[in-house]
């Protein structure tokens, strides 16, 4: 099995597909249904990953693999801290 994975922040999408030889990371996902549950993903532009490490649609998964389809940022961490350094502030925790 491979386990494909998509989070949203109120939501996350997970769907168990089953593994052939040769499947590709673009096969696993149109084979997930997570492109009709959730429209904003394209199968054409999706970033992913297995495992933390970003992979292309091509590549050939193994059993057991977990492929990470990725969002955008919506607010990148980078430019806030610079902004609030500008602001003579630091990030608080």
């Amino acid at each position: 099995m491979i386990e494909v994975v998509y989070a949203l922040p109120e939501r996350q999408h997970v769907a168990a597909v089953a593994w052939r030889e040769g499947i590709t990371a673009g096969e696993a996902l149109a084979a997930s249904g997570i492109l009709v549950r959730c429209p904003e993903v394209s199968a054409a532009t999706a970033v992913m990953g297995v495992f933390g490490v970003f992979v292309a649609a091509d590549r050939c998964l193994q059993p057991g693999d977990r492929l990470e389809i990725y969002r955008a940022l919506s607010n990148d961490p980078r430019t806030r801290r610079r902004r609030l350094a500008a602001q003579g502030r630091t990030m608080r925790r």
